[in-house]
């Protein structure tokens, strides 16, 4: 069993699905099943990959995927917290124009995501 975790949050204005664990070939259907649940019609979504120290081609595949279907229902798809492995891929394959890189903001007081209870979601 791939040893990925995946944590839901929504905001207001954004979708934030946090993964943590290896981004590859054993944990990309579990992140998948998450992933095709969330509905992205005219809503930012988010991917946290700030526990992410590993991504393969697989991993690749599946932001390429959900960079489609997000624009393709309205929405946005942005990557935050990218660590250099990851990152490097992205480099390496020539594909990091085409996602938006956001840098994730430390939550303040008044900032909804720091009081919205997370949700672990389980396929």
């Amino acid at each position: 069993m791939p040893s990925v975790d995946v944590y839901v949050s929504n905001l207001a204005d954004r979708t934030v699905i946090t993964v943590v664990g290896d981004l590859d070939f054993d944990a990309c259907p579990q992140v998948s099943a998450v992933t095709d649940r969330v509905g992205v019609d005219d809503r930012v979504l988010c991917l946290d990959l700030a526990g992410v120290a590993f991504m393969d081609a697989s991993g690749l595949g599946l932001l390429q995927t959900l960079n489609l279907n997000a624009g393709t229902h309205g929405g946005h798809l942005e990557l935050s917290g990218l660590q250099a492995q990851p990152q490097h891929v992205l480099d390496l394959t020539g594909t990091r124009a085409q996602f938006h890189l956001a840098t994730p903001r430390p939550p303040g007081p008044r900032d909804p995501a720091a009081v919205l209870p997370v949700q672990h979601a389980v396929p």
